[in-house]
């Protein structure tokens, strides 16, 4: 596996670039002092509900949570970064925490901002084969300007990733609150239950509440809300699709701008942008469809077989994709319908080498069908909340293409401090 370098990585004393004067270059071995870890936790030693946090080799994986003394015990005025010994993942932490095997922690020698070091150190190792990376990591050379300048690049990216944070700290709340409503409305009925018992049920005008029924009936699924139905996913789509690939042998398939998924980038709710690109005859000379935004994709292959992704703009996928078209109206029902069935469809999936789903399955898994109208008002309530995430996690990417251009610049010297700050000025406005 290979991945693109945000910086350079430096290892060779006589080959390093030029740097402003007052500035210089020093091994990161020089800069850092690895801190001890503690007890090292794993799958089998981490539990449910715990209180300090388990780092695991992700780019941002929380493992799980443990109740004993932290590892590390990091904070605000005394923060730490770690690094992953196979995956070169980075993480700042400024909290108590512990790890699991091959996470290493840093802190900057005295004298040298910690942050900053962070910063200079960020992207340069990147995992290029499944091996131990940290000797590599502690013998690159970083540059270093004076202790003031470090203190004001590592506050102006912190601005961005400070915004980056709190972007995704609100897109998993706009889930949970959608996921919650989603739960009370179509798994526990609550407001028929509300209804049956003789009260008004919560959190609903009385227009919204006066479309529930208030009674039960038995259904190939159980109970459910009478006059409701059991559907197949299919059935609330006007179409379900798999994916194809272009032919690899021709070049001008794959010299285009329509977006091209594959099934390991359905991990994230939201998909803007992918890998690949392909062009619009590549789409029209292939079984690749051009599905629009507002699709549901299902992962149907290998370790993400049954994950779930709803698209924020037009794409097309392979063939380890299925895109569900939402009828009008039911978009917001089918994407948070078929995520809460993820495991579901996995456990439908099958293979010895590998986990495989097919389209036939995902268009008839069944699952409960509330009425149109109802479907109608929860995109009404929930639509809204919908488009503030995809929003939200759009902007989010364009803070982090910003980061990520300024970053390196910042750090070589190539770009001061003045006019990096007037672009994170207009990005934040």
């Amino acid at each position: 596996m290979s991945s693109d370098r945000l910086q350079p990585l430096l290892l060779d004393s006589g080959s390093l670039p030029p740097v402003p004067p007052d500035w210089r270059w020093t091994k990161l071995e020089d800069a850092t002092i690895a801190l001890p870890v503690g007890r090292k936790y794993d799958g089998k030693t981490v539990v449910p509900g715990g209180i300090v946090p388990v780092i695991d080799q992700s780019p941002s994986g929380v493992m799980g949570h443990h109740n004993d003394a932290p590892g590390v015990p990091a904070s605000l005025e005394d923060p730490v970064f770690t690094f992953a010994n196979h995956t070169c993942a980075m993480r700042w932490m400024t909290g108590p925490f512990s790890c699991i095997q091959n996470v290493f922690v840093f802190q900057a020698r005295e004298g040298l901002d910690t942050r900053y070091i962070y910063y200079a150190a960020q992207g340069r190792v990147v995992l290029e084969e499944y091996k131990g990376h940290a000797p590599t990591f502690r013998s690159m050379f970083i540059p270093v300007p004076p202790l003031p300048e470090q203190t004001r690049i590592a506050r102006l990216l912190a601005v961005l990733d400070n915004r980056i944070t709190l972007l995704r700290e609100t897109n998993a709340t706009l889930e949970a609150i959608a996921q919650a409503l989603f739960k009370s409305w179509f798994v526990d009925f609550d407001p028929v239950r509300a209804k049956q018992a003789g009260r008004a049920p919560e959190g609903m005008d009385d227009a919204t509440a006066a479309l529930f029924p208030e009674s039960f009936e038995d259904s190939e699924l159980g109970e459910v809300p009478r006059g409701w139905t059991c559907s197949s996913l299919g059935a609330l789509c006007t179409r379900v699709e798999s994916g194809g690939t272009p032919k690899r042998s021709v070049p001008s398939y794959w010299s285009g701008c329509v977006p091209w998924l594959t099934s390991g980038e359905v991990r994230n709710p939201i998909v803007f942008d992918t890998k690949e690109t392909i062009s619009d005859l590549g789409v029209a000379e292939s079984s690749a469809k051009l599905w629009p935004a507002g699709t549901t994709v299902v992962a149907m292959y290998g370790a993400t077989a049954g994950e779930v992704c709803l698209l924020a703009k037009p794409a097309t996928a392979n063939q380890a994709c299925c895109g569900l078209l939402p009828r009008p109206g039911f978009r917001a029902f089918l994407f948070f319908a078929t995520r809460r069935e993820r495991e579901a469809l996995a456990a439908k999936s099958s293979g010895s080498a590998q986990q495989n789903l097919n389209k036939g399955l995902v268009e008839s898994h069944r699952l409960v069908r509330p009425p149109e109208v109802i479907a109608f008002e929860f995109e009404s309530t929930i639509g809204q909340l919908l488009n503030g995430w995809i929003a939200n996690e759009e902007r989010g990417q364009t803070l982090t293409a910003l980061r990520d251009t300024l970053l390196p610049r910042l750090i070589s010297g190539q770009l001061r401090l003045p006019e990096a700050a007037e672009f994170v000025e207009e990005a934040l406005a």
